[in-house]
Formats: C-alpha cells, sequence, structure tokens
C-alpha cells in the first residue's frame, strides 16, 4: 500500500486594486509625420493589484503605492520620446507602474481619441495587462 500526502499550495494574498483614471497627455506618437511633428492627447487608465495592508496599519504614505507621483510619471512617460505605436506606449507606462515593487501587476488602457481615420468614431483605445516574473 502507497501512503499519498496532500500538500497545500503557496497561498499569495489577492491583491487590492487601486485605479487612477483618465490621465491627460499630450504626445508626438503614430505613424504619420503629421502625428509626429503636431502631437495629439492621450488619455490612460491604470488599475494596479497592490497589497495596501501594510499602508491602513500603519496610515503612513511610505507603505503604499503614492498615486500623485505614479500619475505624474506615466504622464511623463506618454510625453517622452516618441514611438509608432500605442502598443509601445502602453508597454512603457506598464514598465513605470511594475518599478515600484509594491506592484504586482498593472492593466493599462491607452486611448487615443484623436487617431487619424478616415471614419467617424469616439475612441481608439488599447488595454495591456502585465505582471511581475
Amino acid at each position: 500500500m502507497t501512503e499519498t500526502t496532500t500538500t497545500k499550495p503557496a497561498t499569495h494574498p489577492v491583491l487590492d486594486r487601486l485605479s487612477i483614471s483618465g490621465i491627460e497627455a499630450f504626445g508626438h506618437h503614430g505613424v504619420f509625420d503629421f502625428e509626429r511633428r503636431d502631437g495629439q492627447p492621450f488619455v490612460v487608465d491604470l488599475v494596479l493589484g497592490v497589497d495596501t495592508r501594510a499602508a491602513a496599519a500603519s496610515d503612513d504614505l511610505t507603505d503604499t503605492v503614492d498615486y500623485g507621483t505614479l500619475t505624474l510619471r506615466v504622464k511623463e512617460a506618454v510625453e517622452s520620446d516618441p514611438v509608432d505605436l500605442v502598443e509601445t506606449v502602453a508597454q512603457r507606462v506598464a514598465d513605470v507602474c511594475l518599478s515600484d515593487d509594491r506592484v504586482g501587476w498593472a492593466e493599462v488602457t491607452l486611448h487615443k481619441p484623436q487617431a487619424p481615420i478616415e471614419a467617424a468614431f469616439q475612441d481608439v483605445a488599447l488595454t495591456i495587462h502585465r505582471s511581475r516574473g
């Protein structure tokens, strides 16, 4: 007779969700020369997975993600070096979010409401999800 053992999987806390919506930035991204030259507005929405228990217990900003500072860093990331694709800009923003070790995952939605499309539309948006490891 063989003995079987059951091992319990390691438990990880379910991360809380920190959302920041409507971060406005002006960038010069796009595949067309006039997009690079003239620029256009971009809007970023973030949802971040963060364990907020330490901050709740300490009531200390240093124990959590400073969303004011993060918002400014995201705005700077969108407004920096022009690239062709929204995919590249969205990844750049995700990298900024994940540079804080307390962020376990980031969902980034990048809106390009004035994309050069020859049809009536309300918005172009790309949503990516990135996580550690």
